[in-house]
């Protein structure tokens, strides 16, 4: 382990008081508390225990949202029909949660659709420049109200449309201009990582928004010394793809076609019934087949809205292959898993590593974490056994360099 703890840090997401957020926050409570075991945390395998990591209930959330509906009052609708967090868990938790409250502050919704904003009305409004100084603001005195070494920011908000032509995502002195021009083509996924930088925070981007993801951010970390890293959490459907696909290409097994079929209930669903902001998602899930296979079988990705599922989501694929002497096969599953269930430990997860990082002064995208993601930024594996494995290895690394610096302490003792 690190010969030091490592400092301080808090949790912040955009996308504050939604499912995700809070089944973060109540499983974090949970497990702090002892009445929850750390399933489903990667950073809680044996063979990846290179860090003291700080327990749980040390680390503060805090958020941005346009709802203003309490994270009790959204953990308890949670504990009903449709549900999965447990009445006790919940209880137990609920001055937390509203000690968490208290630290989300207004976000907005400026570019993420008619959709989100007919869903969660506008929220906080102004130019652009004004709306990043404002974000940057909260990260500061929420870093200094608690002592915080880092904040490590994380993406949570629903799926924004695809940006236009016009977005300036590619350079760094075009997107800083198009902020001081309050450029209307700013969505708010890249305002809130933009603040994130500013304020000498690393920014994740768990969703598909192009928008928290593009070159010039990755410009802007580097230049900062931050980290990064996105896009769009890797919790089901795609998941699954990672790892199957890497049997057919091992046995040369050619996958003729890959049919796969959503459904989902809950805000995200909502908001992906929508064209516009479902092209981002869609885009995002459909790339990883060709990227192992080394060529694109017929695929189809299809996301449809089922209001009474609530949390949960279904997945239907078929696979048609083609084996030995031209002989046709099908393989079909069936994933069938709580959304924000999934998601929440890898969120901790994430917030751990992007702190390590920040530690150790890392700048620029950590490629290590690709197998939390369907579409890793940089140059990395699709196959979520390799992906893994770039994890291992920079832990590994970190075990290493922890244990010279502790010799060398030693020895100069």
């Amino acid at each position: 382990m690190l010969p030091f703890p490592l400092p301080p840090f808090g949790l912040w997401l955009a996308g504050g008081r939604g499912n995700v957020a809070t089944t973060t926050a109540v499983g974090a409570y949970a497990i702090a508390q002892g009445l929850a075991a750390p399933t489903g945390l990667v950073t809680e395998l044996a063979d990846l225990a290179a860090v003291a990591w700080p327990g749980l209930d040390q680390i503060p959330f805090g958020g941005w949202d346009v709802a203003e509906t309490p994270l009790l009052e959204v953990a308890r609708a949670l504990t009903g029909p449709g549900g999965f967090l447990r009445p006790e868990h919940v209880e137990a938790a609920a001055d937390w949660l509203r000690r968490c409250d208290g630290s989300i502050r207004p976000g907005t919704t400026r570019g993420c659709g008619a959709t989100i904003e007919r869903v969660a009305g506008r929220g906080a409004s102004g130019p652009a420049a004004a709306l990043v100084a404002r974000f940057r603001d909260d990260l500061l005195a929420f870093r200094d109200r608690h002592h915080l070494d880092t904040v490590v920011v994380v993406n949570l908000c629903s799926t924004e449309p695809t940006p236009p032509a016009s977005f300036p995502g590619e350079d760094l002195a075009a997107l800083r201009a198009a902020i001081a021009a309050d450029a209307p083509s700013l969505p708010a996924s890249t305002l809130y990582a933009v603040a994130a930088l500013e304020a000498g925070c690393p920014w994740i981007n768990f969703t598909p928004s192009p928008g928290g993801s593009c070159a010039a951010l990755v410009a802007l970390a580097e230049e900062r010394g931050l980290p990064i890293y996105g896009s769009d959490g890797k919790t089901g459907e795609t998941l699954m793809k990672s790892a199957l696909a890497p049997l057919f290409a091992a046995r040369h097994l050619r996958v003729l076609s890959w049919e796969g079929y959503n459904l989902l209930g809950n805000g995200d669903g909502a908001v992906l019934n929508d064209p516009a902001n479902k092209a981002a998602k869609v885009a995002s899930k459909d790339h990883v087949l060709a990227e192992i296979l080394g060529y694109a079988p017929h695929t189809r990705v299809g996301i449809d809205y089922v209001p009474s599922l609530d949390d949960w989501k279904t997945a239907w694929d078929l696979i048609h292959f083609e084996g030995f002497l031209g002989t046709r096969m099908t393989l079909q599953f069936t994933w069938q898993g709580c959304d924000s269930a999934l998601a929440a430990p890898l969120i901790l997860d994430l917030a751990r590593l992007a702190a390590l990082a920040r530690q150790r002064g890392e700048a620029g995208p950590m490629t290590h974490l690709c197998s939390f993601f369907k579409s890793p930024m940089g140059e990395t594996p699709a196959d979520l056994a390799a992906q893994f494995e770039r994890l291992r290895r920079y832990l590994a690394q970190v075990a290493a360099e922890a244990a010279t610096s502790r010799k060398g302490a030693e020895g100069g003792r």
